[in-house]
């Protein structure tokens, strides 16, 4: 008969033991951390689970580095919960303000929770090691530049390479956490109205400066004390995923009742924004279904309604063969955009995974471009700032795509030129990345507005 495993108690131990249990998935390339469980602690602990995961995970090139100084000999395959609590230790006492004899006491005991006892001294040693000699254990592992910055050497080649101007900068970024940024529902009020409320609440926020119907909280809460969320009033969407359906605007706006295709749809964020700003008729198409309930709750709260299909948009056996007046496609992509918001992607990513995303990239596109009206707009998104899935993925497309020509809006207010495109970058307190370009058709019979380029840090995981 098995034992039934005890209720959290909200012991110091139980909180480490819970967050090493979360992270071995990672470690172990099993899984991420999209599937922390916070209710596996009482509630007063479930915002210190989250914090030890994340920023683990945030500092992990780092911390991993710091760990083989630490110990005599690597752990064993089967000890890697021992690892998750030694990274979470040197992280406790590195970057949070938990008094270190708690850091070093309460995730040494937490190895007990895990059965395995012998763990505890080998904890401690390291821990108290660290405390002694952290400053030049920290000097030693900071000489390589990827350990400093706190990235994978792979990934911080790719972006020095393709940013030389700014790689440093978009790094520093990174290992940020990302503001928390709201989408005000048009249909109910207007942004400055819904500040007015928030700041009755004691909730202090900013307008955003390109996303019109976006505020940026200068703390994050939970979405249970903003007002109207329940109600729909508002929703959590960064200030660059927001610019889609205003990029789609000149598009869709004149043309009631158009139809219009968000592939790859899921959360489900863009494809209600578009819902709360349009008048049309949208079909939303997702190839996971666990997923793509997500979007079918998102839209339940705003009492939105769109034709939702489980299917992959790289074929058509979705399709009814209706075209589309206009395409979103939120392609899969590597999530390098996205680290700050999922910083176990600094784990899980691999170098080789870049090219195969940009296959099914271009498969996704030659796919879905048939399927666009005469004087249609197809707006291409990813959360990756890397060229091979971005800007060269355009191009590439253009070369084999003839009635497609770029017309890039010159003027615009934010971005930097990048090609016939424009890219943000993370900004620690602001906006994910963005690229964006503009295609056009030069073929007669089929006049074909590519519309909007875009490619956005935040797109993919958190609209």
């Amino acid at each position: 008969m098995k034992s039934t495993p005890s209720a959290p108690t909200g012991s110091g131990q139980e909180v480490r033991a819970a967050a090493a249990r979360a992270l071995l998935p990672v470690l172990t390339d099993q899984g991420s951390l999209a599937g922390l469980d916070e209710h596996s602690v009482i509630a007063r602990d479930r915002a210190l689970l989250k914090e030890l995961c994340f920023g683990t995970c945030r500092r992990l090139p780092r911390l991993e580095a710091l760990a083989r100084l630490l110990l005599k000999q690597p752990l064993k395959k089967r000890d890697q919960d021992i690892q998750a609590l030694l990274l979470l230790g040197i992280y406790q006492l590195l970057y949070m303000r938990i008094p270190a004899h708690a850091a070093v006491g309460e995730t040494a005991g937490a190895a007990r929770l895990l059965g395995k006892e012998w763990a505890t001294r080998v904890l401690n040693g390291c821990l108290r090691r660290l405390q002694r000699e952290s400053e030049a254990l920290q000097a030693q592992v900071d000489q390589e530049v990827h350990i400093a910055l706190e990235h994978p050497a792979w990934l911080l080649a790719e972006l020095r390479e393709a940013w030389p101007d700014h790689w440093q900068a978009i790094a520093t970024a990174n290992n940020q956490p990302g503001p928390m940024t709201l989408r005000v529902n048009q249909r109910h009020n207007d942004r400055e109205a819904y500040m007015a409320k928030l700041d009755e609440q004691g909730i202090q926020s900013h307008l955003c400066p390109h996303a019109a119907d976006g505020i940026t909280l200068q703390t994050p809460c939970d979405i249970s004390i903003l007002p109207g969320f329940d109600h729909g009033d508002v929703s959590v969407q960064d200030e660059a995923a927001q610019i889609s359906a205003a990029l789609l605007g000149p598009a869709i706006a004149p043309r009631p009742g158009a139809h219009v295709l968000d592939a790859c749809c899921a959360p489900g964020g863009k494809t209600a924004h578009l819902l709360e700003q349009f008048d049309i008729a949208l079909t939303a198409v997702d190839s996971d279904n666990e997923r793509l309930a997500r979007v079918e709750d998102t839209l339940s709260r705003l009492k939105l309604k769109a034709d939702l299909h489980h299917g992959d948009a790289a074929d058509r056996q979705w399709w009814q063969g209706t075209a589309f007046d206009a395409i979103l496609l939120d392609a899969p992509c590597s999530g390098t955009g996205v680290i700050r918001r999922h910083p176990d992607i600094k784990k899980l990513r691999r170098k080789e995974d870049i090219r195969q995303l940009a296959k099914l990239q271009a498969r996704l596109l030659d796919n879905l471009w048939p399927l666009l009206n005469p004087g249609g707009t197809l707006l291409y998104a990813t959360c990756s700032v890397l060229p091979e899935e971005n800007a060269q993925q355009i191009d590439s497309f253009l070369k084999r795509t003839p009635d497609a020509w770029v017309t890039t809006p010159k003027e615009l207010a934010w971005g930097i030129e990048s090609g016939a495109g424009r890219q943000l970058f993370p900004q620690p307190d602001s906006h994910d990345g963005f690229f964006m370009r503009d295609w056009k058709s030069s073929r007669a019979s089929k006049r074909c507005d590519v519309g909007y380029l875009i490619t956005n840090d935040f797109l993919r995981s958190h609209s």
